[in-house]
């Protein structure tokens, strides 16, 4: 495929995301670059998602090999998502945080990628809110630079914030642990900031997740049903913790999750790329955006089409920017490459891997 690179929209130590046009097409995707010579984690990356196809998780589009200014790049395309990621989302709407509504769209999404990705086999190992991307449709899992297959030994590898107990500890990263960052990412999304409380560097993180015994504290704006699923998602015993086919049926997502299904069977068309505007000019225009990302229980009758879509148009431009000194290698494996491909990072976020 003939392809032409657009501007950057995020950078990492040794990676960069354009926005990229087809020239044939005209479709426009996403591209993750890095020198062939430093390639072997996007290679990983490509072999996970060429293998998988679900509505949840950003889709694989191909790759290929270029030359840019005398240097051997290796190029992975990929679906590109325009309103950035859920961090963006979450910071841009009012009062930095989302209600419940929105929160209950958002999870079951989210949990409908994880239940397909632990039906295969698959763990993602760094769920958070910017590994989350955004479109009119909703939330898709994206950056699977630290997935891993469930029975693949390897290093410990994610961002000490989301860790599981088990993971901080080094004991395992199972399925479960993606569970727990899932409750980490809906305290998020309810608090607007991180899930652990005044503490910043990884060390502290990492002894206070894995040793202390302690819970990260949950929302008080949330209902009693959200902290019942709160509860199921962090269990510090990875075996007490539901699975993502049990969270599904959880009174707090059991309605949306049929609502969602019923919307899907019932659409007589879908998106086959971000230029294909069928489908959203299907979607009748809101009176009111505000409406829909604010209002009270009301707002739970719209479709989630339409809740995710006045999002992310009261949203505005996404900040793809990182800075890269927010993230350290704790402990490196010395068979692992340690790049790592890394999105908008608005808090200090450390991602680590031993």
């Amino acid at each position: 495929m003939d392809w032409t690179r657009g501007h950057t929209i995020g950078h990492g130590s040794t990676a960069t995301v354009s926005v990229a046009t087809a020239i044939q097409s005209g479709d426009v995707f996403a591209v993750k670059s890095v020198e062939l010579s430093q390639s072997e984690f996007l290679r990983r990356e490509q072999k996970i998602l060429s293998s998988i196809v679900s509505p949840f998780i950003v889709s694989y589009k191909g790759c290929d090999i270029t030359r840019k200014h005398s240097k051997v790049m290796y190029n992975l395309f990929l679906e590109y998502m325009p309103d950035g990621s859920l961090r963006n989302a979450i910071h841009a709407h009012g009062g930095g945080r989302l209600g419940e509504s929105l929160i209950r769209v958002f999870t079951c999404q989210i949990l409908q990628g994880l239940d397909y990705l632990h039906l295969n086999g698959l763990v993602h190992c760094d769920i958070k809110s910017s590994n989350i991307l955004v479109g009119e449709r909703g939330a898709k899992i994206a950056d699977f630079g630290c997935a891993k297959r469930v029975e693949q030994p390897g290093p410990i590898a994610g961002t000490p914030m989301f860790m599981a107990p088990e993971v901080a500890r080094g004991e395992e990263q199972g399925l479960a642990s993606d569970i727990w960052a899932l409750g980490c990412t809906i305290i998020e999304m309810a608090s607007g900031g991180a899930p652990w409380h005044n503490v910043s560097d990884p060390v502290s993180i990492i002894y206070r997740v894995g040793y202390s015994g302690h819970l990260p504290e949950f929302p008080c704006c949330l209902s009693e049903q959200a902290r019942d699923f709160l509860d199921k998602c962090l269990r510090r015993d990875p075996k007490e913790r539901w699975t993502a086919s049990q969270l599904l049926a959880h009174p707090f997502l059991v309605g949306e999750f049929n609502k969602q299904v019923q919307e899907s069977n019932s659409s007589s068309t879908s998106p086959t790329s971000i230029l294909d505007q069928t489908f959203w000019n299907s979607l009748d225009e809101p009176e009111s955006l505000e409406s829909l990302v604010s209002a009270p229980s009301s707002s739970s009758e719209s479709s989630a089409g339409e809740r995710i879509r006045g999002l992310s148009l009261l949203s505005g431009p996404p900040d793809w920017d990182c800075d890269d000194q927010n993230w350290i290698a704790a402990r490196e494996d010395s068979s692992e490459e340690g790049d790592t491909v890394l999105d908008g990072i608005e808090y200090k976020d450390y991602k680590v891997s031993w």
